[in-house]
């Protein structure tokens, strides 16, 4: 599920009305952090990473946006500049929203003010459960609960398990943990002895769905357009 569903057909229409289409090759950063909030973008197709760069260079990425994704910040909804990069994984083709052409939208149009507030606050539900997840339950919790959100879109269930139609490797999903390759490629093969993991051309399967689970405490109380990349 993309995250704009909150809004209407009717509000996607008005926002489509104000969209400039920009094509992004693959590796173009879109923005980067601490640049100034006053765009939105819009995925019209392709695959775009949102992260932020430690001081020992090393990249947290806090989200993947697809398909239908909406992302980006401006002063309205209260940011100045941009807190994270954003950077194209595939070619992209995504429409630009500017502020200036957004607010008087927003100003005129009660509907349209109030599901932004839905999807603001939902974006910023959906950051704060994942740096909860890596606070609270370590290392290895944020990469059960990462396994756990790849299920959501990227997923197929097969008599041998669930397989992964995403392809990611170890060292991005160190990047979605703020970990290394090392560590994550030890915690795996960790959970591979154990039997609830294994490997189909080289492609993580899950064999014990709960095994994972429990490692995140998850609940299934997550709401399914939070618990996703």
């Amino acid at each position: 599920m993309n995250n704009t569903h909150v809004f209407s057909e009717q509000s996607l229409k008005i926002l489509d009305s104000v969209m400039s289409v920009t094509s992004y090759k693959k590796g173009a950063n879109i923005f980067w952090e601490g640049d100034s909030a006053d765009k939105l973008f819009f995925i019209v197709q392709g695959r775009v990473k949102l992260f932020k760069s430690a001081y020992d260079g090393r990249d947290l990425v806090l989200h993947y946006f697809m398909d239908g994704d909406l992302f980006g910040s401006i002063s309205s909804l209260g940011s100045t500049e941009h807190s994270f990069t954003a950077t194209a994984v595939s070619d992209c083709s995504i429409g630009v929203i500017a502020e200036k052409d957004l607010e008087p939208l927003l100003i005129s149009n009660s509907s349209l003010s109030f599901e932004f507030m839905k999807w603001n606050g939902m974006m910023g539900q959906f950051t704060q459960i994942k740096l909860r997840d890596l606070i609270f339950y370590g290392k290895t919790g944020a990469l059960a609960s990462t396994l756990l959100r790849m299920i959501h879109g990227f997923s197929r269930t097969e008599p041998d398990g669930i397989h992964f139609t995403i392809s990611l490797t170890n060292t991005d999903l160190a990047q979605l943990i703020g970990s290394t390759r090392e560590t994550v490629n030890r915690m795996l093969q960790a959970w591979k002895k154990d039997g609830a993991i294994d490997y189909y051309h080289g492609s993580i399967v899950i064999k014990d769905l709960d095994y994972i689970k429990a490692i995140c405490h998850c609940e299934d109380k997550c709401p399914l357009p939070i618990c996703r990349l």
